[in-house]
């Protein structure tokens, strides 16, 4: 280890979702105030809840929040980023916010109740993507339509119908597809598994 190495930056990060703290647990009144900060393309679930809230800790310099954008090129990162930080110093709170980008984002961190949240806001949940373990190194490429191994059939979160069909890869973020039910005939966002 480096000698000028800050050692926040050393520190692992949780796998998988993180369940909402509970007043037992430390630094439960910081985690507790980031319930209220949402996801600027998704109001309805919050950073959190998405996994991108990754981690609140005390370094040498001072409190330290961690988040983690969906992937390296999202547009509302720097949104999100000042959305923590108002939060934080609205309650008087001297923290630093911090963008790490490894380990990458995976939909696996998605809470539970981020899935029933996005399905009630007529966003299709993600499916497993199991690329959220620290012990893995995976590269992912996009299959074609056809080929086997293909992904299993999304559900019409309007109906709950898998007769679905993708109408387009992107839909309206980089991070979502755009579907159709066939049943009720109503388009749908996909959350993409990453």
């Amino acid at each position: 280890m480096h000698a000028d190495a800050t050692p926040s930056l050393l520190v692992r990060l949780p796998d998988g979702p993180i369940a909402q703290k509970q007043p037992s647990e430390p630094f439960y009144a910081i985690w507790n105030l980031l319930e209220s900060v949402t996801d600027p393309e998704i109001p309805v679930v919050n950073l959190r809840e998405m996994g991108i809230l990754r981690a609140v800790r005390q370094t040498a310099d001072g409190l330290e929040v961690v988040i983690t954008p969906t992937y390296s090129g999202c547009p509302a990162m720097s949104q999100m980023h000042d959305d923590v930080a108002n939060a934080l110093s609205g309650a008087g709170v001297a923290a630093r916010v911090l963008t790490q980008l490894a380990p990458a984002w995976s939909t696996d961190w998605m809470t539970p109740e981020a899935h029933d949240k996005l399905r009630g806001y007529g966003i299709a949940p993600p499916h497993a993507s199991h690329c959220g373990a620290s012990n893995a190194n995976v590269i992912q490429f996009a299959t074609r339509k056809g080929t086997a191994n293909a992904d299993p059939a999304v559900a019409c979160p309007q109906c709950g119908s898998h007769n679905t069909t993708e109408t387009s890869h992107f839909g309206s973020t980089a991070c979502k597809a755009l579907y159709r039910c066939l049943d009720c005939l109503e388009p749908f966002d996909y959350f993409k598994p990453y």
